[in-house]
């Protein structure tokens, strides 16, 4: 079963195979370190070893010492030692847990995080269509906090709780079998207790986990669109959105808190009324003769140890509670099956001639949605520079994203050389397509770390004549350091213009056969627009370009230019002839010169 994440995710409880399938994925990280899993789990049942031995050690000294041969200096000495080697073997193996197994847990959540990241990666355009970035971001980072104590401490705590309690009841039993049996009378009592606080605990957990993402999806938002906010005055309004978004977090911790306190009090009057109850029933059980002052005090020792496994099984459940439910909503992702992925078979396609077919496309982005693009046939010719023009909404930029497999025709094929673009693998399809869109997007860091995203192995000589050609050079070295200024998030530091130029410039970089132009000189001055019409027709020679514009300025040189409106391509021609049948484009370009 394939869910998305989200509101709706997030509501759905998941089915018993999903679950069961859910929990094989989460011990499945343990297996990259199932050695050192073992060695932690065996220090942990040192520890708990070393603990029950400490009431037995005890319970030889008080009953030697009321015995008629008495008890010696050296065998006091002996005991001493042995509870000193026991306790060297305590610190040394609680040590390796802590520090290790720490490790272990830390080293399995970067793995679960590398993994999350990395599938994003991979998931398509119609799926950030849908998702917001605020909560991707709070599954990648809060979510996953609380995994790598769960991964550590899960089997540490489980491993001393079940030894703790099966040797603490052993030695009971064998002590006096009533006062054991009084204890294993009340135990299924506070088992009922806190199986119930810690259920509320979860469902309370799972709602605040949505809640917090929520909240970092209105940061992200609010303070991504700053200059928007401050542009109309919207502070005021920012803050009340952020106040009941987080107004609504602090509801949801309040049951949390509120379960949990019941929970964890509940645990701790649990052993207090199990100490007072053994005292209790043994000073009776002393008086009848049934048991013996020194067994009491055994008694009472392996009490205290009794406490410690169901403190850790409470442990084991909150920390059960955070990270599993970290855990599902990763899995929420994780479980969204990529819709574009290379076929079977598919082909390394190699640098592409660029002659580019539209066969009898139609293209909706959802199922049920209306259609974008209806029977459209089209072909472009190997280096010819083809311009796509027409109102907003008719698809021209869809057109283009469906060439580099951005979106799946939903009808239809679209090939390059001859070759169906769903039979070529991903990554050389988009190796033959450079692509600036007019969403602009600049990286945090450099000039050059920008530049060179379009080709990671270019030399500085090659980043230069990329610049140059895309009008950029004089400007960046104008800059305080040059190539190497930093340009702050989203090239905050630069102009529309400057960063418009940058993106050009990287896809020059990467040097494909096939080009694609969506608005790329929407946000030039005039004249950085006419320096970048000359780069781009001379990039153009012998390379396939599909521009998109607006402006129709930009667009007078294409070898081609093509009218799209709903009912598909309309008009298509030289920019002259096109004015001279004074039609759909002719009316266009009036409309635009008149402004």
């Amino acid at each position: 079963m394939l869910t998305r994440p989200g509101r709706a995710a997030a509501n759905t409880a998941p089915s018993a195979s999903q679950t069961s399938a859910r929990l094989r994925a989460f011990l499945a990280y343990y297996r990259p370190h199932l050695p050192l899993l073992a060695a932690d789990v065996a220090c942990a049942l040192i520890v708990a070893a070393s603990a029950l031995a400490v009431p037995l050690c005890a319970r030889w000294i008080t009953a030697r010492l009321g015995s008629p041969q008495g008890l010696g200096m050296p065998e006091i000495w002996a005991v001493g030692g042995v509870m000193l080697g026991l306790l060297a073997a305590q610190v040394l193996s609680t040590l390796f847990v802590d520090y290790q197994g720490h490790m272990m847990g830390a080293k399995m959540e970067g793995a679960l995080r590398r993994d999350l990241f990395e599938h994003c990666q991979k998931l398509s355009f119609r799926f950030y269509d849908r998702e917001r970035v605020g909560q991707l971001m709070s599954r990648i980072t809060n979510d996953l906090f609380m995994l790598g104590e769960l991964y550590h401490h899960g089997p540490e705590d489980i491993a001393i709780a079940v030894l703790k309690f099966a040797g603490a009841i052993a030695i009971l039993l064998y002590v006096d079998v009533p006062l054991t049996l009084l204890i294993l009378a009340v135990t299924p009592l506070a088992a009922i207790y806190a199986l119930h606080f810690n259920h509320r605990m979860g469902v309370a957990l799972k709602r605040s986990r949505a809640r917090i993402a929520e909240i970092n999806e209105r940061v992200e938002d609010s303070l991504a669109g700053i200059r928007v906010v401050k542009a109309f005055v919207n502070e005021d309004l920012e803050a009340r959105r952020f106040a009941a978004a987080n107004d609504a977090f602090l509801e949801s911790r309040r049951e949390g808190y509120r379960s949990e306190a019941y929970f964890s009090v509940g645990t701790v009057a649990f052993g207090q009324l199990l100490t007072g109850g053994v005292i209790v029933a043994g000073a009776a059980r002393v008086l009848q003769g049934g048991l013996s002052v020194g067994d009491l005090i055994t008694f009472l020792l392996c009490v205290a140890v009794l406490v410690d496994p169901v403190q850790r099984l409470a442990n084991f459940a909150r920390l059960w509670q955070l990270g599993w439910t970290g855990f599902e909503r990763m899995m929420e992702v994780l479980e969204t099956a990529p819709d574009i992925v290379d076929r079977p078979g598919a082909r390394v396609l190699p640098r592409a001639t660029g002659a580019i077919a539209f066969e009898r496309v139609a293209f909706r982005y959802e199922d049920d949605g209306p259609p974008v693009l209806r029977d459209l046939s089209l072909d472009i010719r190997p280096g010819e520079f083809v311009a796509l023009v027409g109102a907003s909404g008719v698809g021209k930029s869809t057109l283009c994203a469906l060439v580099p497999r951005f979106y799946e025709v939903t009808e239809g094929a679209v090939r390059i050389d001859g070759v169906d673009v769903r039979d070529a693998t991903l990554a050389s399809l988009r190796t033959n397509v450079g692509v600036v869109q007019q969403d602009v997007y600049l990286f945090a860091g450099t000039v050059a770390e920008n530049l060179r995203y379009g080709r990671p192995g270019a030399t500085d000589a090659e980043v230069i004549a990329a610049a140059k050609a895309a009008n950029a050079h004089d400007f960046i070295s104008a800059l305080p350091a040059g190539y190497d200024t930093d340009i702050g998030q989203r090239g905050v530091k630069l102009s529309g213009g400057q960063k418009q130029r940058l993106t050009i410039a990287r896809a020059f970089l990467k040097d494909p056969p096939i080009l694609i132009f969506d608005e790329a000189t929407s946000a030039l001055d005039n004249e950085s627009e006419r320096a970048v019409q000359q780069a781009l027709l001379g990039l153009a020679h012998g390379r396939t370009t599909l521009v998109i514009a607006h402006r129709l300025s930009t667009v007078r040189h294409a070898d081609r230019i093509l009218v799209l409106a709903e009912g598909g391509v309309v008009e298509e021609g030289t920019h002259d002839r096109l004015i001279a049948a004074d039609g759909a484009y002719a009316r266009l370009y009036r409309v635009q010169a008149s402004l």
